[in-house]
């Protein structure tokens, strides 16, 4: 077999290398031996992903000519002065008192060049609207006073501007900042390894093996792939890329609409974002902001993700049922091939000892190393099993570590970003004047307060990335919350699900519009299809204010009792959605039993007794109906 030819390795692409081979050996060295203090760390981090952004997203686009386009050449200049300053000033900045120190002059040059830098970043990973959304809270620092009502504040000056943007712990260089550096890196870098090594196709595979069998096939497969894969991407729309291409033309296939196959991955693929053991990347952050060990975030949601992607099971169950999709998913022409799961379980393994160390309390920069370090181990054993299918060679791994060093890059710059606005609203006492606007509505009905904040909260996912929106609504709306006596856990579960049901809600539905195009189907449609088939999770944040049992808060005893009663409510409220329950449901029907299913959610006692009664009611009711309905069938089987 003749050689191939080596693969020409141009300047810019051996200085991206280079670049990414340092930034990496930088983070391995803070897992393997000790991180350093946030205010060297977390600029540095935001150092080496400036670079890798300016050097992906050239001015001119990928059409640009030569190393580094002309445009750019004041940017590289500006991030090389960033490394400078940090690195020589880091013994002051890491001693000094904010807000009593001096100031230097040098600060403030560091400073603008920061925010410049930063902004420009913003513009060229995320588009517009957050670029737009960042520069308003910036005007308003400066303009505050010409702001009217409760968004009138004193301004700040240049001083206290830099002071809050790159000199303390309250805007760029932030928690959200240093979670990036301390945890997201890793588990993205993680997750990169794990499916390039065949993890991510297995669990895939997993959820088409099982469900081959089961009612509606394909849009089982859709609901179990998408959510083992969520599990460990944690990404909506990388989710729906990569399952939605075998799924949804497969659930077509068997009947369902383009907007209900489309619809039906979305729903899947956003719950893994909910989904533990990884999440999404705002449940990292919301460990750090509410300084609690990561674990107690995700066992927090186990409840929570169980009841909803047992809304999914059901009502693709109950669909199948009702359009007689059942048979035709057990046609030889759309039984979906996967290879043998068994000897490729080895490959799981990673995530299983990532999943060990979590739990174990190693913190999330050792766990998150060492499932990359087996994920490793595991692609040279897979040379010696399977003939080496799945082993992926030298120049290929390291064509993966390029691939996560970018994610983590694309995902450091937003938690950089939003420090901007966090430092902002903390400086101005927005977030103050809110949470005691909100409140006294509170005080009289915290009902009300609960949907001022959806609505805020959802407004904020529309318009931002999932990580930005929850980083921002957690100023705004979690002081609040937490003032009207709810617990800061469940608070920030709160909002951190709406900001992810946005991905699914038109709008901006972006996990809909990327199915939709995979399925051919209206975007608009499947927005609000995917929204109806995702009630469950607009309920859940509600229950778990009210009953935080379903977050593992509480005795064991209350906790049992709020998931039985959250689980029945799920299934009925499945059934009334899909107008199934074993026979097909009129509009009346349907409705009373959504109306069960909405008395069972809502965590009150005589709610919860009228949900029971009716539903049990409807049940037999329908039970009867389907008894009556196979008497005749019965009677012709038997004369035959």
């Amino acid at each position: 077999m003749p050689e191939q030819p080596a693969t020409r390795i141009t300047p810019r692409f051996a200085i991206i290398l280079a670049i990414s081979a340092i930034w990496l050996a930088f983070q391995f060295y803070l897992a393997i031996f000790t991180p350093l203090h946030p205010m060297l760390q977390s600029p540095l981090h935001l150092v080496f992903a400036l670079l890798i952004v300016f050097l992906y997203k050239r001015a001119g686009g990928p059409n640009a000519k030569g190393i580094v386009p002309y445009l750019d050449v004041p940017f590289f200049a500006g991030i090389a002065f960033l490394f400078y300053y940090f690195v020589s000033e880091s013994g002051r900045l890491t001693t000094r008192v904010s807000y009593v120190s001096e100031v230097n002059p040098i600060d403030y040059i560091a400073m603008i060049v920061c925010v410049v830098i930063l902004m420009e970043a913003v513009r060229r990973v995320l588009g517009q609207i957050l670029f737009y959304f960042i520069l308003f809270f910036i005007v308003y620092a400066w303009f505050g006073n010409y702001f009217p009502w409760i968004f009138n504040y004193g301004g700040t000056d240049l001083e206290k501007f830099t002071e809050l943007m790159t000199m303390g712990p309250d805007g760029i260089l932030g928690t959200p900042l240093y979670t990036s550096a301390n945890s997201l890196f890793y588990f993205i870098v993680f997750g990169v390894f794990f499916s390039a090594c065949g993890g991510g196709q297995l669990l895939i595979d997993i959820g088409m093996k099982f469900s081959n069998k089961s009612s509606g096939g394909p849009a089982m497969a859709a609901v179990i792939s998408s959510g083992l894969m969520g599990m460990i991407s944690g990404s909506a729309v990388a989710n729906v890329s990569t399952t939605g291409v075998m799924t949804i033309p497969m659930m077509r296939k068997v009947g369902y609409s383009p907007e209900q196959a489309g619809a039906i991955e979305a729903v899947a693929s956003t719950g893994g974002q909910i989904m533990p053991p990884i999440m999404g990347v705002g449940a990292f952050i919301m460990a750090e902001m509410l300084g609690v060990p990561y674990r107690t975030v995700a066992f927090a949601a186990i409840i929570p993700a169980c009841a909803y992607y047992a809304s999914v099971l059901l009502l693709v169950t109950f669909m199948a049922h009702k359009n007689d999709l059942t048979r035709r998913s057990a046609q030889p022409d759309v039984a979906i091939k996967v290879e043998s799961i068994l000897p490729r379980l080895y490959l799981l393994l990673p995530a299983f000892v990532l999943v060990y160390y979590m739990i174990a309390g190693y913190s999330l920069m050792r766990s998150g190393m060492m499932g990359i370090y087996t994920a490793i181990i595991v692609n040279i054993l897979s040379r010696f099993v399977l003939g080496g299918k799945w082993y992926i060679g030298p120049k290929e791994l390291g064509r993966v570590a390029l691939r996560g060093v970018r994610q983590a890059a694309d995902i450091a710059i937003p938690t950089a970003a939003c420090g901007i606005i966090i430092g902002v609203v903390i400086q101005s006492g927005l977030a103050t004047k809110m949470s005691a606007l909100i409140a006294g509505v509170g005080v009289e009905n915290l009902v009300v307060a609960l949907i001022i904040t959806t609505a805020g909260c959802m407004l904020l996912g529309m318009a931002l990335p999932t990580v930005a929106a929850y980083l921002v609504a957690v100023i705004l709306f979690v002081p609040t919350l937490t003032l009207l006596g709810i617990e800061p856990l469940a608070a920030n579960m709160f909002v951190f699900y709406f900001g992810i049901m946005a991905q699914i809600t038109p709008p901006v539905c972006l996990a809909s519009f990327t199915a939709a195009g995979i399925a051919g189907a209206n975007a608009w449609k499947t927005g609000w299809t995917g929204a109806s088939y995702a009630l469950v999770a607009f309920l859940i944040p509600f229950i778990f204010i009210y009953d935080p049992g379903i977050l593992l808060i509480g005795s064991t005893l209350q906790i049992i009792k709020a998931s039985a009663v959250l689980f029945l409510g799920v299934y009925f409220l499945a059934a009334g959605i899909a107008g199934f329950l074993f026979v097909p449901l009129s509009k009346p029907m349907r409705a009373l039993l959504l109306a069960a299913a909405l008395c069972l959610i809502i965590p009150e006692v005589y709610t919860d007794i009228a949900g029971f009664v009716f539903g049990v009611v409807i049940t037999f009711y329908c039970l009867a109906r389907k008894k009556k309905a196979a008497e005749p069938v019965l009677a012709v089987q038997k004369e035959g």
